[in-house]
Formats: C-alpha cells, structure tokens, sequence
C-alpha cells in the first residue's frame, strides 16, 4: 500500500448487527448513524449464483436448520428472508454496492470455503470484482480466508486491494512466508485475539494494511488500538469509536 492511515479506522462488522438483522439494510443504516469510517459484509451466492449478502452457509438463523443459503434461488430468498421486511430482506451485493459505496468505506468478504467447488469460488470472486468496477480510491476492499480465491482476483483484475484473512491458529511465521510468495496481498486482517506487535510491524514494515477481527470488549478495542492497526472491526462500533476518540 502507498500509505498508512493515521488513525485506526473502525468497521462496523455486518453493520451494527446488535441493533438489527445483520448484513441487511436496517443493519448498515443504523450504523451510519454513528461516525464509522467503513462497514464489513459478507458475500455468498445463491443457487442460480446471485452473489447475496449472507455469513453462514445455513439458514439456521431464519428456522430452516437443515438448509444452506445455496440450496436456494434467489427469488426463492427473497421469499424465505424476512420478506416482510424491506430492510430486513436478503440484500444483493449490487444493490449494497449502489447504495452503499458512496457513504464509507466497504469490507466485502467474500465466503469461499471448502463446501463449493472451485467454480463457484471464482464465479463470487469475478462477480464481486466486477460489480465493484473502477474504484481508483480503493475504498472497497476485498478479503477471503481463501488464499487460491485471492490468487485469482489478482489474476482476474490486478491491483484490486485483496486481504487475506487469518485463521486463528496462523502466525507470524505464515505471515512472512505470505510476505514473500504473494506480494501482491493489500493487507492482512488477523483476529485480536493472536494479535500482537510483532506480526503488526512486520506487516507495516512490509507497507501492509493491517485489519483486526472482531473487537468487542474494552480490552479488544484497547488492545487494537494500542497496536496501531489501521482498521478495526467491531460490532459495537458504537464502543469502538468512543474509546478510540476518547
């Protein structure tokens, strides 16, 4: 990356997911309402590969315990997910984009794992790239845990800004090898929970962003904080941004 931001700029994880439906519209409105710098989301795809904004492959979350997001069309969503409900409804991933990337800065993760085949994997990566177009600013960062899906990104649109996501028992070992092998990389996003300074400077020694998940607590955000990361995830944004501007 060019630069490093001065201050850490708090994400509002699925938009401020305790006050409503997470990674709905009734979500990301209300926190807006706070002064957060950037909002994380999460990209699936239905069956007839809508790219849709949904965490879980499961639909437990809506009382269908034996199904999966991909069981189903999109049409079939829309009827399933809060359809009662204009802000509580399945969003697209193009309708957040239109309505969400002028007013922040956007996180989309993109939910490549083992249960897809690697088809499908490329086809939610090509589709978020290329929904997103031409951002010179690069306010829209893409991420995954998937680190073949961030090799294709690269290879589908080069100088997107890819993060790639740590798995809670990956270290900083990994981190220098990652350092080496996959240059191209925007940034990285560890969990606070693993987090410390060292693996924080080596990745700003390298000109990487350095992203945190999820801090919640006092001790997380003040922790994030203290490291200097440049991007915070949370849940509470609300918490984060008074301790951060306290």
């Amino acid at each position: 990356m060019n630069s490093l931001p001065e201050k850490c700029k708090i994400f509002a994880h699925r938009g401020a997911n305790r006050e409503a439906m997470e990674n709905t519209r009734g979500a990301f409105d209300k926190a807006l309402r706070y002064a957060i710098d950037g909002i994380e989301t999460d990209v699936q795809l239905s069956r007839d590969e809508v790219a849709v904004l949904w965490h879980d492959r499961f639909l437990n979350k809506i009382g269908l315990n034996d199904k999966n997001i991909d069981d189903f069309d999109y049409q079939q969503l829309q009827t399933l997910i809060n359809p009662d409900s204009e802000d509580e409804g399945i969003m697209t991933l193009r309708d957040f984009l239109v309505t969400y990337r002028q007013c922040c800065h956007l996180l989309i993760e993109v939910k490549n794992r083992e249960w897809e085949s690697s088809s499908r994997h490329q086809t939610k990566m090509r589709q978020t790239l290329d929904l997103i177009g031409n951002d010179p600013d690069q306010n829209i960062l893409v991420s995954s845990f998937n680190l073949a899906s961030l090799e294709y990104a690269h290879y589908h649109r080069a100088g997107a800004p890819l993060i790639y996501n740590f798995e809670t028992d990956q270290t900083i070992t990994d981190a220098r090898r990652l350092l080496t092998t996959h240059t191209f990389l925007y940034g990285f996003c560890l969990p606070i929970s693993s987090t410390d300074q060292a693996i924080v400077d080596l990745l700003h020694d390298h000109r990487k962003c350095v992203s945190v998940y999820t801090c919640n607590s006092d001790v997380e955000i003040n922790k994030a904080l203290q490291l200097g990361v440049d991007i915070l995830i949370s849940d509470l944004p609300n918490k984060a941004l008074a301790l951060r501007d306290q």
